[in-house]
């Protein structure tokens, strides 16, 4: 199974599917990335918080895949933000990663009152110049930490990831993404799994003969974003990829697009988020 790629803004490619790792254990992470890997994921979204780089790095050891094949992400976490911390935090998840590259590092959050994440970006800037992230971006930002962070950076995001499914589509966010060259990457796309209930998703997914879970993800793919599911379930990892042999309509993608809800969000709003 092969997924097609998104260019980012300095012309590195990214896989539109990757796998996520969000708290799964660093005990039971290698075998959930090998299992990924072997079903053919090609990308691999870790984070210094999920404490599972060692887990990562460890299935990338055991793999028969050359290092090139695989697109690695990775983020600074928050108690690390700011210029000289960031560069520290840096090297300490090469190190557990067991890797001299990383693809893509992301600031995990704004955290806004600490007003440090332009100072962070700076250290991001010079681990690109340094040739030891293929590519630099962003998590969780808002349009309005973005624009503040473009006031002073040299290079803009490559990626925002953000948390984006059918009940929070973000659409404000993912215009201002578009129009700044800035890639969208969406955290838990299905909601942590309470999207799959909607019985909108459930008529679609019905009349294609596909899951809930195979149509959201569709829904994104279609308009462009890259998403990184998450499992520890062998089935549920592979149908997560197996996406290419349908399509939704320009109906279905308009009419998902209006399940947003006030309450949508699953996760933390990014303006209340700190150390």
């Amino acid at each position: 199974m092969t997924t097609p790629n998104v260019i980012l803004n300095n012309g590195v490619a990214i896989p539109q599917v990757g796998f996520g790792v969000y708290k799964v254990p660093d005990a039971e992470t290698t075998e959930a990335v090998s299992t990924a890997l072997e079903l053919g994921y090609r990308s691999i979204d870790t984070a210094a918080l999920y404490g599972n780089e060692a887990g990562v790095g460890a299935a990338l050891a055991a793999s028969s895949l050359e290092r090139s094949d695989v697109f690695v992400t990775s983020k600074v976490w928050n108690t690390e933000h700011g210029y000289d911390r960031t560069l520290r935090a840096f090297d300490h998840s090469l190190e557990l990663l067991g890797i001299d590259q990383i693809d893509l590092f992301l600031i995990h959050w704004p955290c806004p009152a600490q007003d440090l994440y332009r100072e962070t970006w700076r250290a991001l800037e010079r681990i690109y110049a340094d040739g030891r992230a293929r590519a630099i971006g962003v998590s969780n930002f808002t349009p309005e930490h973005l624009t503040r962070l473009l006031d002073s950076a040299e290079i803009v995001p490559a990626i925002n990831q953000i948390e984006l499914h059918p009940a929070l589509p973000q659409h404000e966010s993912v215009e201002f993404h578009r129009a700044h060259g800035i890639a969208t990457e969406a955290w838990s796309p299905l909601a942590r799994g309470h999207g799959l209930a909607d019985p909108q998703i459930i008529e679609i997914a019905e009349r294609l003969g596909k899951s809930p879970a195979q149509v959201i993800l569709r829904w994104h793919l279609q308009q462009g974003r890259i998403v990184i599911p998450k499992s520890v379930t062998p089935a549920r990892i592979a149908e997560n990829i197996a996406l290419n042999d349908f399509e939704l309509s320009p109906a279905d993608i308009a009419h998902i697009d209006t399940l947003g809800r006030e309450d949508g969000r699953v996760g933390s709003h990014p303006d209340r988020v700190e150390p």
